[in-house]
């Protein structure tokens, strides 16, 4: 007897991650026996410090077991309140901040509270593929802005200002980048900002999981610092995964008015409650640590990384890669590509037929651009060892030198078609 299933139009509205999906495939070829390199998903090669592991096994020990609070401990969100205060001079009270099983829940949270059917949400593209998902799932309308590689990979102060209508609620900022590594300068904040302002509708959700992972000479001005009058409309979302290479955690926090809070707190309640118990006394121990050393150290291999990749990837012919200005992501250009034809005769024809052939042919599973909104490029992460990046870039620029390029038309032919 078949079942019949009727899915919400909510859920039609959203898809599987894409790079759960390429991490999946690349899986699938290893366990094969396939040499493969996946770069797909980011995450940090690192292991959790050990100091933060202890005070995990610290807490069990104390019978730290339980339920926790909807919106996290207050240990917890004392310690987050702390970390702005410390590294921003922001003060945020416990009221203010919500935790959450990652940063993804903090965003869905965010919208489901804030958003009603044919509300808009600008999202900069190349963008992390949850953002548009996450307002189609709460009934709201993705504005894709698309900002390529000439612009930086950066939104500009006349793209946003076409972008808003009467019905936008939110704007998404992520710096550093995830796919493209951009890092937002203080008068390229202070340019939005004054847009902003304009529009008093319009609240800002400010990505910053990669924080901490930054190769600009400085460390990037803040958002708040730059537009401190625009606090009682921003969002700060970020966690632990990425910083202190926490990922399997599942700990991430937002900060932002109080009234807002509270809206994503009853979201949060009816979804999954506190979170778990013993990742918050880690985030805690990550937070309140005197020895940030590990958070250095960490920074410096993903800048060294970046600059192999990239010094790499810029040697092959049909390639380009803007240098990142932090995460641990390369969003490559492959244009000069399409059109291409493999040994088997079948063309390049857009940057997923490029992502085949790389994983084809050399074992490299990358993701395709128009997962994140912009083509033609591809992404690779970056968070692994220097020698598997050395081996990757050697293995993608042998898959494109085995590529021939069309055959020009005739001119006859060329001029027939004029």
């Amino acid at each position: 007897m078949s079942i019949s299933l009727n899915l919400s139009r909510r859920v039609q509205r959203a898809r599987l991650s894409a790079n759960a999906a390429a991490s999946a495939r690349a899986a699938a070829l290893a366990a094969q026996g396939r040499d493969i390199i996946a770069l797909t998903t980011g995450e940090p090669d690192f292991d959790t410090p050990e100091p933060i592991r202890q005070a995990a096994i610290a807490a069990m020990a104390r019978g730290e077991t339980r339920y926790t609070p909807t919106q996290g401990t207050a240990v917890l969100r004392r310690a987050i309140a702390a970390k702005y205060q410390r590294e921003h001079a922001l003060a945020y009270g416990t009221d203010q901040i919500i935790v959450s099983n990652g940063g993804k829940q903090v965003i869905y949270n965010a919208l489901a509270a804030t958003l009603d059917a044919g509300d808009e949400v600008i999202v900069p593209a190349p963008y992390w593929p949850s953002f548009p998902d996450i307002v189609r799932i709460n009934d709201g309308t993705p504005v894709i802005v698309p900002v390529g590689q000439d612009q930086g990979f950066k939104l500009g102060p006349e793209a946003l200002e076409a972008a808003i209508t009467p019905r936008t609620r939110w704007l998404v900022l992520n710096t550093p980048g995830n796919p493209s590594g951009a890092v937002y300068g203080r008068e390229e904040l202070a340019a939005l900002a004054a847009v902003l302002r304009r529009h008093p509708q319009v609240w800002v959700l400010l990505d910053e999981l990669y924080e901490h992972i930054w190769f600009t000479p400085e460390a990037p001005a803040h958002w708040l610092a730059v537009a401190p009058d625009l606090r009682e409309r921003s969002l700060l979302v970020n966690g632990v995964s990425k910083t202190y290479a926490m990922t399997g955690w599942r700990i991430g926090w937002g900060a932002g008015p109080a009234a807002l809070v509270q809206a994503m707190a009853v979201v949060q309640s009816q979804a999954s409650s506190g979170p778990n118990s013993v990742g918050q006394a880690a985030a805690t121990a990550a937070l309140d640590s005197a020895d940030q050393s590990f958070v250095q150290t960490a920074r410096a291999a993903y800048a060294r990384r970046a600059r192999l990749v990239t010094e790499a990837i810029n040697t092959v012919p049909g390639l380009r890669l803007l240098p990142p200005g932090g995460s641990f992501f390369a969003f490559v250009h492959c244009g000069g590509l399409l059109g291409h034809l493999r040994p088997d005769g079948r063309a390049i024809a857009s940057e997923a037929d490029l992502v085949e052939w790389l994983l084809e042919s050399e074992g490299v599973a990358a993701v395709d651009g128009a997962s994140y909104g912009l083509s033609p490029y591809f992404r690779i992460s970056t968070a692994t060892s220097d020698g598997v990046l050395a081996d990757a870039t050697a293995r993608i620029a042998r898959a494109v030198a085995a590529l021939r390029a069309p055959s020009p038309r005739p001119l006859a032919e060329a001029e027939s078609t004029a």
